[in-house]
């Protein structure tokens, strides 16, 4: 698969986010990192006062959202309708979580989106990524968004590789993408729609939408699609 299967339009159903307008005049979902933050403190302001509250300098939480006790919230940040924010879970800023998303306990938070129903409810960090609609991360799984060398990340993807521009950049996970439990996912790591990483897994470059990652080397396309 080349780098043109993991566009924005083949990654993500924009219906699925509060943040849809972020992605306009962009190709790749990775290109949006850099004005995340810019975004919120646009948008926030124009949020119905109706169904969202500030809740500190550039944080709008909607009023339907079920904030636990022991949660950090950094701004800027919006967290949209009837999402639910765990107890532990640490908000750092610069994040957009999406309606009926999870957020869970001892999960980290830094420059993302995360779409509609999005769930990381167990021990994941998420920093420097885009989740689609119903992305799901098991428990302790993360995004790696820095690599060792600290140098610029590129993403790999059928022989192709293109520079990010950025030392950070975690991962891009297509709308039902399903990450297994302890797995990693190295910087510039993107996961089609509809694909199922088993846990465990190590995982570095682009996997293909309806897939299943067993390995490296066995990565098995689904029969029921």
């Amino acid at each position: 698969m080349a780098l043109a299967d993991y566009t924005i339009d083949k990654l993500y159903d924009l219906g699925g986010t509060i943040a849809a307008a972020l992605f306009d005049g962009h190709t790749y979902p990775w290109e949006v990192l850099e004005e995340i933050s810019g975004f919120i403190k646009k948008l926030g302001p124009s949020l119905p006062e109706e169904r969202f509250e500030k809740r500190g300098e550039d944080i709008w939480v909607a009023k339907s959202a079920k904030i636990y006790p022991n949660v950090y919230i950094g701004g800027p940040c919006i967290i949209d309708e009837e999402a639910e924010i765990r107890p532990g879970a640490f908000i750092r800023g610069s994040a957009i979580v999406g309606k009926k998303a999870v957020v869970g306990n001892s999960t980290e938070l830094k420059n993302v989106v995360l779409f509609d129903l999005v769930q990381v409810p167990h021990y994941n960090y998420v920093g420097d990524s885009v989740l689609g609609v119903h992305a799901h991360m098991g428990a302790g799984s993360i995004t790696s968004n820095v690599k060792a060398d600290n140098k610029e990340v590129f993403i790999h993807a059928g022989g192709e590789d293109m520079g990010t521009g950025r030392r950070k950049v975690g991962a891009m996970l297509g709308d039902y993408a399903d990450i297994g439990c302890n797995s990693v996912l190295n910087p510039g790591t993107v996961i089609g729609p509809h694909t199922n990483v088993y846990p465990l897994s190590m995982i570095r470059g682009c996997v293909p939408a309806f897939h299943i990652y067993k390995d490296k080397g066995r990565i098995a396309a689904k029969e029921d699609r």
